[in-house]
């Protein structure tokens, strides 16, 4: 009897190690699958404007979501052969393939001719179901003459954003007063207005409902801007343009991919608006509800104090931008 003891003690000994070995196991699988539920968000900027400095603000929104939401950042910027930030080189942006695993479009771009490689990492992104938000000059982010890709220049902006580019109540000393008055609708109920107060922007109305047109899709507007000054007032165009308009929205678009994408998008987007603690919550919390975080958007929004400073050029085309600016990585 007594011979058989050691082969019992080492029994229980492999018994023992057996279970500690699924123990362990167990455990970093739990730390994976929990690791996998926290999993940073990728957030992709698309910037590519000659008019309103986006090369300035979208970096600086970024730096607030990366502080807040902790994510990872793309920037893909329009550049020229030095690699130097040029928002008039209508052709090119660096690094969209960035997109393909990016889990947010951002999207602030103008009348762009991308070569169709390019302009694929955009619409192919478009069409796969995940969310998008777009800033004032996305609802013309392509211009093409060849006629194969003319379709992205209105009808893509249109189903995917809620609308093309139409016109607008006048320009009117950019800049150096503000144009548009923005108040909330009365029925609005989105988390993306917690802690937005009605304020006054410098980006002159956009028109994009009313008369021939309206709003695609399952648009629902939340805020509303009244123009402050108008062209189309003064021209007796006020039964096709009229001076209130909707400046924000939120809808879906179901691309080939079968699955519905959210997007949120504002017409607003004058580089000196961001200065103003409205229209920064207003673009972080569409961000947020984008991603499907609206839970964690505080009663006051998310906070948006600048991560660094914010001192932006003025609105403009030509040499309006600042010169020499080169890309940004944001870690």
């Amino acid at each position: 009897m007594m011979k058989n003891k050691p082969n019992t003690f080492l029994k229980n000994k492999m018994i023992s190690t057996f279970l500690g070995l699924l123990v362990t196991a167990v455990f970093l699988s739990a730390c994976s699958s929990t690791k996998e539920t926290v999993k940073k968000p990728h957030v992709v900027f698309v910037i590519g404007d000659e008019e309103y400095r986006s090369e300035e603000s979208m970096p600086m929104l970024a730096k607030i979501l990366k502080r807040e939401l902790d994510a990872d950042i793309s920037l893909c910027y329009s550049v020229d052969s030095t690699g130097t930030i040029d928002p008039n080189r209508l052709d090119h942006i660096q690094g969209l393939e960035a997109l393909q695993t990016a889990d947010l479009m951002v999207m602030f771009a103008r009348f762009r001719a991308l070569p169709e490689n390019e302009a694929k990492y955009i619409t192919d992104y478009a069409e796969s179901g995940k969310p998008m938000v777009g800033f004032r000059t996305a609802t013309h982010t392509f211009f093409y003459k060849d006629s194969s890709m003319m379709h992205l220049n209105n009808e893509w902006p249109a189903k995917v954003f809620g609308q093309q580019w139409i016109t607008h109540h006048g320009h009117f000393a950019d800049g150096h007063g503000e144009l548009t008055s923005v108040s909330i609708l009365p029925e609005a109920e989105t988390p993306i207005l917690n802690g937005v107060e009605p304020f006054d922007a410098f980006s002159w109305l956009y028109h994009v409902d009313g008369g021939d047109w309206k709003l695609s899709g399952d648009s629902k507007p939340f805020l509303e801007g009244r123009s402050l000054r108008s062209n189309h007032e003064k021209n007796g165009k006020l039964d096709k343009f009229p001076l209130t308009n909707p400046v924000a929205w939120t809808k879906s678009y179901t691309g080939t991919s079968g699955k519905k994408a959210r997007v949120f998008f504002t017409t607003l987007g004058h580089p000196y608006d961001f200065k103003n603690e409205n229209m920064r919550k207003l673009a972080i919390n569409g961000m947020y509800w984008a991603l499907g975080k609206e839970s964690e958007i505080p009663e006051e929004g998310v906070n948006v104090d600048f991560e660094g400073s914010y001192d932006p050029n003025n609105s403009g085309f030509g040499d309006k931008f600042k010169p020499g600016l080169k890309p940004i990585i944001i870690n």
